[in-house]
């Protein structure tokens, strides 16, 4: 029976999930958007796989998953639909869906598109109020408040040091069999229209906690609480810093996931997959 790869991109509030990925008895991102979909497909499980897990808290704007299915069962789920099959999938899914995920486009997949594996990049914003003016109740589930003034040109000062291809073992939370070793294509703070401090942080892909820990160090030295080469000497230390903070995780938004062009697609799944190595790094 003939199967078609389908891509999602949804948003979702993290406030109220316990991160992505499913687990027993606890509500999560992944778990009720499988739900929904077996519901609607009249299948008896689902499985997605996303282009990047978000942790508790966490929210996203911007990500994107993957689900196979077959032909026969996408056509019966939009019924007498006038629509066609994935455009009856996306409104009715939305019917079912709670009101802190939506989805906003369904769409076949090109050959070789892997959400995770194919991506390039991921891109996150983590939102900080460091003025009590800038402390709006209406988006506190979305927006760190920090009781001190932000110097975003040591904060980016610091960033410099940190940008490129590393071993970021000092900011992650270490994964058996996993490596540490990213490519941080941007690590960034500006003020956006309302003032509020926001960090772009881009990367190749992201270790358990990296987000979160960069900003910790950067806060540590936008506050003057450290130099901004402290930064660089946490990561060329390799160990976890006790002076570096992982903050709060609703600060966090995935904003964006980037793919290259379908023909690239399977070659860049296939290169994800390869575990790396820095160049001098010892094996064995």
């Amino acid at each position: 029976m003939a199967r078609v790869r389908l891509r999602l991109d949804l948003a979702y509030d993290g406030t109220d999930f316990h991160g992505w990925a499913t687990q027993p008895s606890l509500r999560t991102v992944q778990g009720t958007l499988e739900a929904a979909l077996a519901q609607l497909l009249r299948l008896e499980s689902v499985a997605v796989t996303c282009a990047g897990r978000t942790d508790t808290g966490v929210h996203a704007r911007g990500q994107v998953v993957h689900l196979d299915v077959e032909d026969e069962v996408l056509e019966a789920a939009a019924g007498r639909s006038t629509a066609g099959p994935v455009e009856a999938l996306l409104r009715r899914l939305n019917g079912i869906l709670p009101a802190d995920v939506r989805v906003h486009r369904v769409a076949p997949a090109p050959d070789g598109f892997d959400a995770r594996f194919s991506a390039t990049w991921r891109r996150y914003a983590y939102r900080v109020a460091d003025a009590p003016s800038l402390v709006d109740p209406l988006v506190r589930t979305a927006v760190l408040a920090w009781p001190r003034p932000l110097d975003l040109d040591a904060m980016n000062a610091a960033a410099t040091e940190l940008r490129g291809e590393h071993d970021f073992a000092a900011f992650c939370k270490k994964r058996e069999g996993a490596t540490t070793i990213r490519t941080l294509l941007d690590l960034s703070w500006s003020r956006d229209a309302s003032g509020l401090a926001v960090a772009t942080v881009r990367a190749d892909a992201f270790c358990h906690n990296m987000v979160r820990s960069l900003v910790g160090c950067m806060i540590a030295i936008g506050e003057g609480r450290r130099e901004p080469s402290w930064a660089g000497e946490v990561l060329r230390r390799g160990v976890r810093d006790g002076g570096v903070t992982v903050v709060h995780p609703h600060g966090l938004t995935l904003e964006e996931v980037a793919y290259p062009a379908e023909a690239e697609l399977a070659a860049q799944a296939r290169a994800a997959r390869t575990v790396r190595s820095l160049p001098g790094a010892r094996h064995g």
